[in-house]
């Protein structure tokens, strides 16, 4: 009777030594699964790529970018929250780099085309751009409103032309024609020969790229 009642004793009380270190093994092995799970949220938020812009490019190419960026002006109409404001050919208004496209724009009656379209692209030349044309023969194309409007709507391309698709495009102007653009990062040229100097400029209606150097269609 003695024997089994200490028998009994022993069991519960070496139970109940057993019992803290069952707890502390599972408490050691919830620890371990929780660093498991946190190592791989870690690893998988690691991996996880850079975020895109809606438009597919890559963080950072959402917004203007190019070296004549700089001189846009910070305020007002001209600046690009200004510009965002209007349609194309108001926006282009405003812009003093871009008063000989504008001039151009209006001799040809193009301002209310451009304004009223929906979602296009414009290769707008700056005032630079079109001075390396000679003057006797940019003169005679201001003159000329058929060849002028030509030159003009080949700058324009009826589709919205993102950032991320300038590496390697080709896209149908207005004008009928096609315009190629090539480059990676932030530096990009138009049919091999205009640079895209500020890039990515929003307008109401139209995203703008300034060039430097105007594009001429086949005559």
């Amino acid at each position: 009777m003695f024997t089994k009642r200490f028998q009994r004793t022993a069991a519960i009380t070496a139970a109940a030594l057993a019992l803290p270190v069952v707890l502390s093994a599972c408490s050691s092995d919830n620890g371990k699964d929780g660093g498991k799970s946190g190592g791989s949220a870690a690893s998988s938020s690691a991996a996880m790529p850079p975020k895109s812009s809606a438009a597919g490019a890559p963080s950072g190419m959402d917004k203007p970018f190019g070296p004549a960026c700089s001189s846009v002006p910070k305020t007002g109409a001209g600046s690009f929250n200004g510009m965002a404001q209007d349609p194309v050919a108001t926006a282009a208004s405003n812009n003093p780099d871009l008063s000989t496209l504008v001039t151009a724009v209006k001799k040809a009656g193009l301002v209310d085309t451009l304004n009223n379209a929906k979602n296009i692209t414009v290769f707008a030349p700056t005032n630079e751009a079109f001075a390396k044309i000679p003057k006797a023969q940019l003169d005679k194309v201001l003159s000329d409103k058929a060849t002028l409007t030509k030159i003009l709507t080949y700058h324009v391309v009826g589709q919205k032309v993102t950032p991320s698709q300038l590496g390697g495009g080709t896209f149908t102007t207005l004008e009928k024609g096609q315009v190629k653009t090539s480059g990676s990062d932030r530096t990009f040229k138009v049919n091999n020969a205009a640079n895209i100097v500020c890039g990515n400029v929003p307008t109401s209606n139209a995203t703008v790229y300034i060039i430097d150097s105007v594009l001429m269609p086949k005559m």
